[in-house]
């Protein structure tokens, strides 16, 4: 049965989002041309000091890069959200997020006054202004996932961003394990070779998800994931 939208949003390139989710939604976030890159902030949506960890999500999973099947966790032990599907099997939560100096330094100077809406923003633009709207600020800025692209580092330590991986109409779905605050910056990779500002248009939507149960592929890739689970869990058992 095809599941009805809550909602939906078509992200323009350098377009940026944010807003509150309520925890057992679906979010489906897909490409709609090749190259895609979205930089993806995730905090606890009613007590903002809690917000993705990147160090813990990839110890605790064993893992560079995230997937089907990984979590993405709080700094307090929790998961915040769940990767239930996607079609590329690898994104990107070391590269962070692009700042304004390389933006650039790799794509030229634009400004509103000459480019209007065509300007070359930045992740570091975008977040920070999601992160003002929301009554934070950009000491708040920290680590992000590029959705879409696929970073590796080689023997002798060497980050590497992988041309082509992200192909038209691929798609990754996260499910929304506890209230949570969105913010989405449509902006390139900063490790992404291009020569020219990519300009991909992503499609969000939220959709309802099923409950979770014991066989839930999430909760038993690892035990560490588990843990997380039954942390957040209790969290919401105190709260009703």
């Amino acid at each position: 049965m095809k599941l009805q939208d809550i909602w939906s949003e078509m992200m323009h390139p350098g377009g940026k989002w944010s807003g509150k989710i309520g925890r057992g939604k679906q979010i489906r976030f897909t490409a709609m041309e090749p190259g895609a890159n979205v930089s993806l902030m995730l905090f606890n949506a009613f007590d903002l000091t809690e917000h993705f960890n990147m160090p813990d999500t990839l110890k605790a999973q064993h893992t560079a890069h995230l997937t089907q099947g990984n979590v993405l966790m709080s700094d307090n032990g929790r998961v915040l959200a769940s990767i239930i599907l996607d079609d590329l099997g690898w994104h990107d939560p070391i590269g962070g997020y692009i700042l304004r100096s390389v933006t650039e330094a790799k794509y030229g100077v634009s400004r509103y006054q000459e480019q209007r809406n065509d300007r070359f923003r930045s992740g570091q633009d975008n977040l920070a202004t999601e992160l003002v709207r929301n009554g934070l600020g950009v000491r708040d800025l920290s680590p992000v996932v590029n959705l879409f692209s696929k970073v590796f580092c080689d023997e002798e330590g060497n980050l590497h961003f992988e041309s082509g991986h992200c192909t038209a109409g691929a798609s990754i779905t996260l499910r929304t394990e506890m209230d949570v605050l969105l913010l989405v910056s449509n902006t390139p990779n900063p490790l992404d070779t291009s020569t020219a500002y990519p300009s991909v248009p992503v499609k969000i939507e939220v959709l309802p998800a099923a409950p979770v149960d014991a066989h839930d592929e999430c909760v038993n890739y690892c035990p560490e994931n588990r843990r997380a689970f039954e942390n957040t869990w209790d969290y919401y058992k105190l709260q009703h």
